[in-house]
């Protein structure tokens, strides 16, 4: 498994305990912080860090991106997974997206149902086309008439 890859896992995991239990990502992320890999946990550290940064803006984005479906109603795996992912899309932008999406939709389904790869897969495209919608308005907003 690469470095980055066991490094979403950990801060899927962390953000799945946090989320389940209650606590702070913090809290469920000390034991995890043993991962034998140092540049796995320190990705993970980062990537907790960003969720932590912009966790209401992801959720703000997921919402709108989920038709149909309330943070609250989906399930814990799931809407862990997506906000990582999104948090990836919004705010990391040196990682293409598609890989992004690649690599969600495969811890996804391993942690998930067996729905959960369709259903992350759908969530994370449309949130990448959003942000690349706003992103091409903006642009258009600030040019010279």
């Amino acid at each position: 498994m690469g470095r980055r890859r066991l490094g979403r896992e950990t801060a899927f995991k962390a953000l799945y305990g946090a989320d389940l239990t209650g606590k702070q990502i913090d809290e469920t992320f000390v034991g995890l912080g043993r991962v034998a890999d140092p540049e796995a946990v320190s990705f993970a550290r980062e990537l907790l860090d960003t969720v932590d940064a912009h966790g209401a803006r992801l959720d703000e984005v997921l919402a709108a991106a989920a038709d149909h479906w309330s943070l609250e109603r989906m399930g814990v795996v799931d809407r862990s997974v997506l906000r990582l992912g999104t948090a990836e899309i919004l705010y990391w932008p040196w990682i293409p997206d598609r890989v992004s999406i690649d690599e969600y939709v495969e811890i996804a389904k391993k942690y998930g149902t067996e729905h959960s790869g369709g259903f992350v897969n759908a969530i994370l495209d449309r949130v990448s086309r959003d942000s690349e919608t706003e992103e091409s308005d903006a642009a258009a907003e600030g040019e010279p008439e």
